[in-house]
């Protein structure tokens, strides 16, 4: 029953009256879908099949007033709902850019699929949205588990793909190098006991945030208010699946042999390492240089650029929203 609490009030002849109010009631807790949480703009649902599962793959497609003709696909990050790139979409559409923002299958409000995730299907997903839209290239604008994805889409559809932004990447070094095999089981475990605080705490160590706490808050409420759901399982396996993909599959040794031109737009305090805290410590201090990596995976590429903000962290384009929008516009812009 919900408790009541009293509530008394003064009345003209000087006595006290009380009354019982309700308490609020708890906040409905989201679907594994995110049912409950808004995005910017009207989400559609993409019916696929992978590995003999039917899921469906939910997406934003946002037109410009003004078209210019040309078309950038956002891929997001492991902890990260697309909803986060709304500015990022305005940016693009007051430059003309139509935007396709997909969640990928096993995030956001996508479906989560009972078995493993893998690279190559999520880029063989991301190319049938394309198919399914008639865009028959696109421009690719990433940040961190997306830039995996996103090295991946141009290396195995070298055709479809035009650009390539990736913004504040990981992958940018092979962990297995560094860390030890984890059990899922292990990370399942960690992940379940993981609160609220700590997973804030987390991402400000993890990502050196610069942003107002109230700006991290929705990332908060997107992964934390899923566990009051009766399928909060299923999301979670879908998600550790999806840690045991940034290690199992790495990217680093195909980003030399992009040939599309590819700008790394880097937080210069963002030193995120997946798995660090698995690693031994005498290998830790050595993970995350990705500035660094940037530059250097740059310089081996046919087409390679990287530029380092200042006093940025990881999520540089909420953080540095203005320099980003110029590099991101003037690489665009340049790439015509």
């Amino acid at each position: 029953m919900r408790r009541a609490i009293m509530i008394c009030f003064s009345v003209i002849v000087g006595g006290l009256s009380c009354a019982l109010a309700a308490e609020p009631a708890a906040r409905e807790p989201y679907g594994i879908g995110l049912e409950g949480f808004a995005y910017p703009y009207p989400v559609h649902l993409l019916p696929l099949v992978n590995d003999g599962e039917q899921v469906r793959m939910a997406y934003m497609d946002v037109a410009p007033a003004q078209p210019n003709g040309r078309t950038v696909v956002l891929l997001h990050g492991r902890n990260f709902p697309s909803s986060y790139w709304a500015p990022v979409i305005k940016t693009l559409n007051e430059a003309g850019y139509r935007v396709v923002v997909p969640d990928q299958i096993g995030f956001g409000k996508s479906s989560k699929p009972q078995g493993d995730l893998h690279f190559d299907t999520l880029a063989r997903n991301t190319v049938t949205l394309l198919d399914h839209l008639g865009i028959a290239k696109a421009d690719i604008v990433a940040h961190s588990l997306g830039g995996m994805l996103g090295v991946r889409i141009a290396r195995a559809y070298p055709d479809r793909i035009a650009h390539l932004v990736l913004t504040a990447p990981i992958g940018l070094e092979d962990y297995r190098l560094y860390v030890p095999p984890t059990p899922t089981e292990k990370i399942l475990e960690n992940e379940d006991k993981l609160t609220a605080d700590g997973y804030r705490k987390q991402l400000e160590t993890n990502y050196a945030l610069k942003l107002p706490p109230e700006q991290v808050t929705p990332f908060i409420d997107a992964r934390f208010n899923i566990k009051g759901s009766a399928e909060y399982p299923r999301w979670l396996r879908a998600f550790v699946s999806s840690a045991q993909l940034i290690y199992r599959e790495p990217v680093a040794h195909e980003i030399p042999l992009i040939t599309q031109p590819t700008l790394f737009v880097m937080g210069a305090d963002d030193h995120n390492a997946p798995g660090r805290a698995n690693a031994p410590e005498a290998l830790r201090a050595k993970m995350g240089q990705n500035a660094e990596l940037a530059w250097a995976l740059a310089a081996k590429m046919a087409n390679g650029r990287a530029e380092v903000i200042p006093d940025t962290g990881h999520l540089v384009f909420l953080e540095a929203p203005a320099r980003y929008n110029e590099l991101l516009l003037g690489f665009l812009a340049a790439a015509r």
